[in-house]
């Protein structure tokens, strides 16, 4: 188990040591940023994420639209494409693909309210935070942009696959949802790039290597024991050669 210690008077006025360390906050201003490349290939790094994200979710969202409306799908009125579940795959693949991708370059923030939240929490400047901001927004306006390039019809005739509030439920509730969301999306990416849980969870690898060989090694004696009973098999067939 990883030591969970926080610095503590000792005797002859040491402190215990432990085992992550927390960065200092970042500055409020840092103008150092706009001298350095790294900041603009950041920038960059999150323009194509939120466009390529955008593409391939609004694309989804139309198409699943097509393929349900009875006026289209004239073949088979039954079939329903991806169905909900499969706008969800999209949007959560993507978001995986695209912040193991960018993660290292620019964070893999892709979305103006996580970058928001770091904001608030110190973890980027407030000149990071505007321009992620923008080129966020102007990625998701050119992503958008190209879907109504190549599926004009489509995108006018289905608002754009924008967000709306569905027939039955209240903006209040639609803006509560919102809340909710955006809080576990957020909660989540503050959970993962915590120093002290980085810092508990390197101390164990050994469990996943250990745990799957037991398990491999109680599954295998269970088939080939138990159901099988190949001791029982090996027994009689000694017996017989004796």
């Amino acid at each position: 188990m990883a030591k969970d210690i926080e610095p503590a008077p000792e005797q002859g006025g040491e402190f215990s040591a432990k085992d992550y360390h927390d960065p200092p906050p970042t500055p409020l201003f840092d103008a150092e940023e706009l001298t350095q490349w790294s900041f603009y290939r950041a920038l960059i790094a999150e323009f194509i994420a939120t466009l390529l994200f955008l593409y391939i979710t609004v694309l989804t969202v139309i198409g699943y639209k097509v393929q349900t409306d009875p006026a289209k799908n004239t073949v088979d009125p039954d079939c329903g494409g991806v169905g909900i579940l499969g706008i969800a795959w999209a949007f959560g693949g993507m978001i995986f693909i695209l912040v193991y991708c960018t993660a290292g370059i620019s964070g893999g923030h892709i979305n103006p309210a996580v970058t928001f939240g770091l904001f608030l929490g110190r973890k980027v400047s407030l000149i990071r935070a505007i321009m992620y901001m923008v080129a966020q927004c102007l990625g998701a306006i050119c992503g958008c942009g190209f879907v109504k390039a190549f599926q004009k019809t489509y995108y006018n005739s289905y608002g754009g696959g924008a967000n709306e509030v569905q027939p039955g439920f209240s903006k209040g509730t639609a803006l509560g949802a919102e809340i909710i969301g955006t809080f576990v999306l957020v909660y989540t990416v503050f959970s993962a790039t915590d120093p002290k849980r980085n810092a508990r969870d390197s101390h164990v690898p050994w469990i996943f290597w250990v745990g799957p060989f037991i398990g491999a090694a109680i599954a295998a004696f269970y088939h080939q024991f138990v159901l099988r009973a190949a001791a029982i098999k090996a027994l009689g067939s000694f017996r017989s050669n004796a």
